[in-house]
């Protein structure tokens, strides 16, 4: 019995203690590992982030850039952080959904990182370039149906959301469409709008928001929950017959494993807070952005479904880096 009594002590006493170092938290700044470069949008609505919640916590919230690797660089400085809620990640999803199944990762997406909460979607809009004479999704499969092969889509890269909803769309609608894959945005928004290729997909921005209003680039379908305000004509890929191939950057706080959990029970509710602030809705929307927020538990079953959605079209589609 003493054995037995003595381990119940010990961890009454380490759940006093975790209790405790929870109630006292923030005692000390707090660090953001954004995973991404200085100047981007993700940088951008981090500080605002990090701004409304130092406010709201009274303490500094330091923003820290640690970009490369498509994020894993990131995310494995989060995993590999003390996890006393004072190191916590700015990140899209694909560090834990996508980038594990196609390489190795210096850490376990669902053992050494927790989801803290949703921050924002980015939609991903599939567009007809001058060369796609096309008005709509329905016109892509016809065309890809009687020409296999002939169709040219230019995405960002290989493996990105861009690429996945290429592949998923292909599989469900059982056609030859051939992959352009680039490295960025930049020549792959140029390429398009000289008619390089035929169809492009890209998260939408000022830029890109200008060709497609000027007519220069058509909008055939959005990456989404639901239509944009932006293109309120324009259906989802789910309206249009394609769920699996509605894909979306969604971006979130994240946590080391071993977070106690009424840290992360705060950090979740004050973010929440924050996203809620007129001024902070309005940063996200003006980068073409929606604001999620939400619970820590469906942050993550959204991670992990995503996470078996692409395994499947991984490995169906032979995807892998060079």
């Amino acid at each position: 019995m003493i054995k037995p009594l003595l381990s119940v002590c010990a961890g009454m006493l380490a759940l006093a203690a975790t209790s405790a170092a929870a109630q006292s938290w923030p005692a000390k700044p707090v660090r953001i590992v954004v995973a991404y470069p200085p100047g981007g949008v993700s940088d951008i609505v981090s500080r605002a982030l990090a701004d409304k919640l130092g406010a709201q916590l009274g303490t500094s919230v330091i923003v820290e850039n640690k970009a490369g690797a498509g994020g894993t660089l990131g995310m494995d400085a989060v995993a590999k952080a003390a996890p006393d809620g004072y190191t916590i990640g700015f990140s899209s999803i694909s560090p834990l959904s996508l980038n594990p199944l196609l390489g190795k990762v210096n850490y376990d997406p669902f053992k050494d990182i927790v989801p803290v909460v949703g921050v924002m979607y980015s939609p991903v809009v599939l567009l007809g370039t001058p060369a796609f004479a096309g008005k709509t999704l329905a016109d892509v499969v016809e065309q890809a149906r009687r020409e296999p092969g002939a169709l040219r889509w230019g995405t960002s890269g290989l493996a990105t959301v861009g690429h996945i909803t290429l592949e998923q769309f292909k599989r469900a609608a059982g056609v030859d469409i051939t992959h352009i894959p680039y490295k960025g945005g930049g020549q792959q928004q140029n390429d398009a709008l000289g008619g390089q290729f035929e169809l492009l997909t890209t998260n939408l921005g000022p830029v890109l928001n200008g060709h497609i209003k000027a007519g220069k680039l058509r909008p055939l379908a959005v990456g989404a929950p639901a239509r944009i305000d932006f293109l309120p004509d324009v259906p989802t890929f789910a309206e249009a017959g394609f769920p699996k191939a509605n894909m979306m950057s969604v971006f979130g706080i994240f946590a080391p494993a071993g977070t106690p959990e009424a840290v992360l029970d705060r950090l979740n509710a004050e973010i929440n807070r924050a996203l809620a602030q007129p001024d902070v809705r309005a940063r996200l929307v003006g980068s073409d952005n929606v604001p999620t927020g939400g619970s820590a538990a469906d942050f993550a079953r959204f991670i992990r479904a995503e996470y078996d959605n692409n395994r499947d079209i991984v490995k169906q589609a032979g995807i892998k880096l060079d």
